[in-house]
């Protein structure tokens, strides 16, 4: 494609250049590459440009004079990168309704239950997120919540090639504020909740806040809970339509007569003329705030309140989210990607009224990341759970027992057990070896990921298999 297709503002000499490939990744450039000089949080590709032009780039997309022959300056590099992997890939967003979900906890479990929803009212739905990317039933392995802006256009174009008419995606915090869904309207944009997280990031909640609440302006309408505390500071000043949604009696939609089950939960949806019996076959309070949210956004695109209430009951559940794992010894293993403080509360609270014995949850904090959670996720362990069980989880360039330690602070003054496992498959063999019949075990922080980040570098951790060869173990002792 002509560098003048891909930018066609642009008059000047490069305008025939016949480009090959489009990156702001000064590693991928190769010859006939447009190279676009992104300020990012730890790198500005200026700083990189006269390597791209070395490594064969046609063309240096930039926002100051750096002095090079084939620069092209712009005003706003973000905005010409969108406009070119547009171009690149033939406007894939205006063919698609896009939908996009934002919040701390629950943006994985709400796209599959939209996508779930759509679906079965008859629409041919793509998926963007944390576990996966989806094109119809296709699956392609996921690196980043969103991707980057190239590799989100070219996902946008194949679920067009394959006869999508929907897109539904998990926006992170990150992602706005690197602005890489820069060029993209929404149609329905969904907010779930706001807690504590990527304040290594953000440094501040109202840094955070305000990093979501860029998607707000970028959707036609905006779905919002309205039982979340920062809701209210949200909604001001957005110019979109507004539809909310709650567990009270002051939103658009409500879920009401609420029966909470081991396995799954039971609601009627009300609101704007709708009375519809929900029935979801995943447990806890968070299940109905999910399920509520995707309803409310398929409802809203027009579809029926009876076909979105099948499609949210076909649901098998989220890889990873709340996930029962195979155990035929008498207790109940659940892996969770809880991984925040409310995340943390929201699993272990799932099961404290169900029918058990004891409630033990194992669990560790992120290196490298925020660690003023670390101690709060220590308090809501030793005051919601029966046992606790510490031990790593990605623990990155840190030391895992100084992670740890930081945790034990919160812990402190409460009389539940506590044991500090530093080795994770240790830890889960631990807890699997010392339960007992009628006991909930839940392994929280890993969820879908089958990896652990050490200072040593990555290696395989699948706990489910690590769960699956402790119970054989177990069996094999006991002569089961």
């Amino acid at each position: 494609m002509l560098f003048k297709e891909l930018l066609p503002q642009y008059k000047g000499n490069f305008g025939e250049c016949d480009i090959k490939n489009i990156t702001d990744d000064s590693r991928k450039v190769t010859k006939g590459s447009v190279f676009v000089c992104i300020c990012g949080p730890d790198n500005d590709g200026h700083n990189f440009a006269h390597k791209a032009v070395e490594a064969g780039a046609t063309v240096v997309v930039c926002e100051k004079d750096l002095g090079l022959e084939n620069q092209v300056i712009v005003e706003d590099t973000h905005a010409a990168l969108a406009l070119m992997c547009s171009k690149w890939f033939n406007s894939p967003q205006d063919k698609l309704k896009i939908i996009g979900v934002t919040g701390t906890n629950g943006k994985t479990s709400v796209t599959y239950m939209i996508k779930s929803a759509l679906e079965n009212a008859g629409h041919k739905v793509g998926l963007i997120g944390t576990i996966f990317y989806m094109i119809g039933d296709k699956k392609i392995e996921s690196h980043n919540t969103t991707p980057g802006m190239f590799e989100l256009y070219s996902l946008l174009s194949q679920m067009v090639e394959s006869g999508c008419d929907m897109a539904v995606m998990e926006v992170s915090s990150h992602a706005l504020h690197q602005r890489r869904v820069e060029g993209l309207t929404f149609e329905r944009a969904v907010y779930t909740n706001l807690t504590q997280d990527h304040l290594d990031y953000h440094k501040t909640m109202e840094n955070y806040l305000a990093a979501k609440k860029l998607l707000f302006k970028k959707c036609k309408k905006a779905i919002i809970n309205i039982d979340d505390n920062y809701s209210e500071e949200l909604i001001k000043g957005l110019d979109c339509d507004i539809i909310t949604y709650s567990l009270g009696n002051n939103s658009d939609y409500s879920a009401k007569s609420i029966n909470y089950k081991p396995t799954g939960v039971e609601y009627e949806l009300l609101g704007n003329d709708v009375l519809q019996h929900i029935s979801v076959n995943t447990g806890g309070k968070f299940t109905v705030y999910n399920s509520l949210a995707s309803a409310v956004c398929a409802i809203s695109l027009g579809e029926s309140a009876e076909d979105v209430s099948a499609g949210l009951s076909n649901i098998k559940g989220v890889k990873g989210r709340a996930e029962v794992v195979p155990c035929d010894l008498g207790f109940t293993v659940i892996i969770d990607y809880a991984h925040t403080p409310d995340g943390l509360k929201n699993i272990i609270s799932a099961f404290t009224d169900c029918e058990k014995n004891r409630l033990t949850v194992l669990f560790g904090c992120g290196g490298d990341r925020d660690k003023t959670k670390r101690p709060i996720m220590g308090n809501i362990a030793v005051h919601y759970a029966d046992n606790v069980i510490i031990t790593s989880d990605n623990p990155r360039s840190e030391d895992p027992e100084a992670i740890i330690k930081d945790i034990l602070e919160g812990v402190k003054g409460f009389s539940t057990p506590v044991k500090t496992i530093v080795n994770r498959p240790e830890a889960i063999k631990y807890a699997l070896e010392n339960a007992m019949p009628g006991d909930i075990i839940i392994l929280a922080g890993k969820g879908h990921e089958t990896y652990q980040i050490l200072a040593s570098g990555t290696i395989h951790l699948d706990e489910r298999e690590v769960v699956a060869k402790v119970i054989e173990e177990i069996k094999q002792k006991r002569n089961l």
